[in-house]
């Protein structure tokens, strides 16, 4: 007999089940159900394709489930990621922000010890060149990096100048960054007799970053473009011809230079090291925070040094040192329209101005409309000729030109703010005042006081007032009148004088038309009276 299929098979009695344990157990089923399921959202109706077969060499990835008789742990933190990353701290402060910038190949040689040695051994004088250094240096290394040039050119104005904008080299260079006066010319630093702007903080140096990219880029190396910058880009390469037709290198070491240029990268270099390392070289650091130390003020009008010191609440010596190439008591705006101020004491200016409402200026430009004396243009803008040469640097025994300008007080006459084309090319044209000899002068028949001084070349009032006596004055013949004369022409005066005795001597028929000339005397000492 064939057994019965298990469909066929009939089911086993069991006991009737009540009805609200089958609503319970239906409703634990589509709960359970409900958690274990994953939502697709528009998940197509057709089944997906079959999965590609996977290589056989990709290694699978490895099973994180526990056997079940590891008991648990405590869940710690490790890192997933499997490749490292470089962290983003902000420079602890400017030396460091100036370290991570270092990008120059280093030289290594025994001139960079000997400078090593130099500094590490004057701890008060690398004291002093850094503490100046806080003022400029923040504004540099902002300026640097936004050229995306080598941080090590942060240090040159150690080398150059020791951080001091006025600094002054035998040869003439001015500045921070010690620019030559042809030099700063091509790079627009303006020189006149108001302001010197090679020694102007940001002129300055956009100026030397300028050059500095410029010559690296001629010769396209650093240490290359150092030595022309020290020594000039035409020695320069005018030296790497040298080597190249003798089949010699051309790099910083191997090219003939002076001694000083043969020392300026090593005296970087050895600077360099220093900051870098100061443990080594037992050096301390003045702490330089990582920000401004000064903010740019905008001037619309001319303004006095002192008015502006005051209402920024600073020292006019500390206005003075962030705004060095100011040579007069006042800031001309339409040459300087930008001031630097302490950053803090920048917002206290701007308060403070809005609330003065004084006269801003009390100088003015006055260009000479004729040359004269000092005391002739003291006297014609109402100053003491003492004042006169001490606000402009006129030397005694000097003329000043036609066409310079003065820097003179304000008047009703002279109250407007000076000129763009003044305050850009102001210029102070010197000569020399004439060394003269007092001499005297016999008055004849038909001579006026106008007609001798035209025939001295000499005005009518000098003559008067060397005489005493009025421009008006009717002379006597035979009277004796002093003269003042030029030294050369007096000379000239006198030798002539002496030809014509000698030849009245030999001919006594001439002597008589001689004698009814105007005669001069001079004495042998300048300016002393003759007998």
């Amino acid at each position: 007999m064939t057994p019965a299929s298990p469909a066929a098979r009939p089911a086993p009695r069991t006991a009737a089940t009540p009805s609200w344990l089958k609503l319970a157990t239906a409703s634990l089923a589509l709960f359970v159900a409900g958690c274990a399921t994953t939502v697709v959202p528009d998940a197509p109706s057709t089944p997906a394709p079959a999965p590609e077969p996977v290589a056989a060499t990709r290694p699978s990835l490895p099973s994180y489930r526990l056997p079940s008789d590891i008991p648990l742990q405590d869940i710690a933190i490790v890192s997933t990621s499997p490749y490292g990353v470089t962290t983003l701290d902000a420079p602890t402060d400017l030396w460091d922000r100036i370290r991570r910038g270092f990008a120059m190949p280093d030289l290594d040689n025994d001139m960079v010890r000997d400078r090593e040695q130099w500094y590490a051994t004057r701890p008060d004088y690398m004291q002093r060149m850094t503490e100046r250094s806080r003022r400029y240096l923040f504004h540099i290394v902002e300026e640097i990096e936004l050229r995306n040039m080598p941080m090590e050119l942060a240090l040159l104005p150690f080398i150059e100048s020791a951080f001091n904008p006025q600094a002054v080299s035998s040869a003439r260079a001015a500045g921070m960054w010690q620019f030559m006066p042809a030099t700063g010319e091509s790079f627009d630093l303006k020189q006149n007799a108001f302001r010197d702007d090679r020694r102007d903080v940001l002129a300055s140096t956009r100026a030397a970053l300028d050059y500095l990219q410029q010559l690296h880029g001629r010769f396209g190396d650093w240490h290359l473009a150092l030595a022309a910058y020290n020594w000039g880009q035409g020695n320069v390469n005018r030296a790497i011809t040298r080597n190249q037709r003798q089949g010699l290198p051309t790099g910083y070491t191997d090219i003939n230079m002076p001694l000083e240029t043969r020392m300026y990268v090593p005296k970087l270099q050895a600077v360099k090291n220093i900051l870098a390392r100061p443990q080594d070289f037992n050096a301390t650091l003045p702490l330089i925070g990582n920000h401004p130390f000064f903010d740019t003020v905008t001037l619309l009008r001319d303004m006095d040094v002192e008015l502006i010191a005051r209402l920024a609440e600073v020292e006019e010596k500390d206005f003075r040192v962030l705004n060095p190439s100011l040579r007069q008591p006042v800031v001309m705006a339409a040459g300087t329209p930008h001031v630097l101020l302490p950053w803090d004491n920048a917002i206290i200016f701007q308060r403070n101005l809005l609330q003065y409402t004084g006269p801003l200026a009390s100088w003015t430009a006055w260009v000479v409309p004729s040359t004269m004396t000092a005391a002739q243009a003291a006297a014609r803008v109402g100053m003491s000729e003492e004042e006169l040469r001490a606000v402009n640097n006129i030397p005694p025994r000097m003329r000043v030109r036609a066409g310079s300008s003065l820097l003179v007080p304000r008047t009703e006459k002279r109250n407007g703010d000076v000129p763009i084309h003044v305050a850009d090319n102001a210029q102070l044209n010197l000569q020399p005042e004439a060394t003269t000899r007092r001499g005297t002068v016999t008055v004849r028949k038909g001579d006026t006081l106008s007609q001798l001084a035209r025939r001295y070349d000499v005005s009518v009032a000098s003559l008067a007032a060397w005489n005493r006596i009025s421009v008006k004055a009717t002379l006597r013949v035979g009277q004796r009148l002093t003269v003042q004369l030029p030294q050369r022409a007096t000379q000239a005066r006198s030798s002539s004088a002496k030809k014509v005795v000698s030849s009245t001597a030999r001919k006594p028929v001439k002597a008589k038309a001689t004698a009814s000339k105007t005669r001069v005397a001079t004495s042998s000492k300048t300016d002393k009276k003759s007998p």
